[in-house]
């Protein structure tokens, strides 16, 4: 009878330990959810809500604004037309800005976009007027990049920063000595004589090199016209100046092509005498730059796509 109860004993008390434990698998499952749960919801505001723009205008303090470009100057790319313009308007119509700083880091880019931001710029000092503007460069400030800050009221340097670069340019590749090498015959069909307009696989048309010439010395001149009127009767011009040659910084104010030697928080703090410099940088946020790395990576699936058929 005593071995039977001891038995039944042991019985209870293994189902109740299991119980137990059962409770505590149960329990450390739920936090274990919950915290999955928390750090979810944490990545959603992280990926979609723009704190920048929750950001109080600190009521009107008197501040300096500053907007970035940095990067190459492209449609699609971190530096574009649209967030470039929206930062400046931004800056520009809050209430305590007392000078805008445009910090530029940028080998260049795409002049359209570039003619757009200064298009932009010079509409914002119209309607601001008495609103400074000023570009500060870091690293280099070429091409693109110095077509926008040529019409700043003053541009600051380093005396190591890579300044110019006031040329235009069209690359590419011609593949018909390796394709006669390959015994490879290029088969091109167009509508339109000139539809094959500086195609790489076959020989260079010689009407065709001479147009595109001519388009990259309308650029080139409309870039020439734009420094000059941005930059009037400080700049020194050199038979080298408009030739794509870049300068140091300590040089490029020498010539005129720049000012001074200066920071963002010199400038700040010197010029504007608002030593506070609020970022009003549109940066994009993670769900942004996955949408555009994906539409860029369907737009090229759809060019080549298209391309098999050779519409273009």
């Amino acid at each position: 009878m005593a071995d039977d109860s001891n038995w039944e004993r042991k019985i209870l008390e293994k189902v109740a330990l299991e119980a137990i434990s059962e409770q505590r698998r149960g329990r450390r499952w739920s936090i274990f959810f919950k915290l999955l749960g928390f750090a979810y919801v944490t990545a959603l505001l992280v990926t979609f809500v723009d704190w920048d723009a929750m950001h109080a205008d600190g009521e009107g303090k008197k501040h300096t604004a500053l907007v970035e470009m940095q990067g190459v100057i492209q449609a699609k790319g971190d530096v574009n037309a649209d967030d470039v313009i929206s930062a400046l308007q931004a800056a520009f119509d809050s209430k305590g800005t007392a000078g805008v700083v445009l910090r530029i880091n940028s080998p260049g880019g795409s002049p359209v976009q570039a003619g757009i931001i200064t298009d932009e710029i010079r509409r914002l000092r119209a309607k601001h007027v008495g609103m400074p503007l000023y570009v500060v460069v870091e690293d280099i400030c070429a091409s693109g990049g110095y077509y926008v800050a040529s019409v700043a009221d003053k541009i600051y340097v380093d005396k190591a920063s890579i300044i110019g670069s006031i040329g235009v340019l069209m690359d590419g590749f011609g593949f018909t000595g390796s394709m006669e090498k390959l015994g490879v015959e290029r088969r091109l069909l167009t509508a339109g004589e000139n539809k094959g307009f500086l195609d790489p696989f076959s020989p260079q048309n010689e009407r065709h090199k001479t147009h595109a010439q001519g388009m990259l010395n309308d650029i080139h001149q409309q870039f020439i016209e734009v420094v000059r009127t941005g930059r009037g009767k400080r700049l020194k011009e050199t038979p080298d100046m408009f030739s794509g040659l870049m300068w140091t910084g300590a040089r490029s104010i020498e010539l005129g092509l720049t000012d001074d030697f200066g920071t963002v928080e010199s400038v700040a703090r010197e010029v504007i005498k608002a030593e506070e410099v609020r970022d009003y940088t549109m940066k994009p946020n993670l769900a942004e730059k996955f949408a555009r790395r994906f539409g860029a990576e369907v737009a090229a699936g759809l060019g080549n796509a298209l391309a098999r058929f050779n519409v273009r």
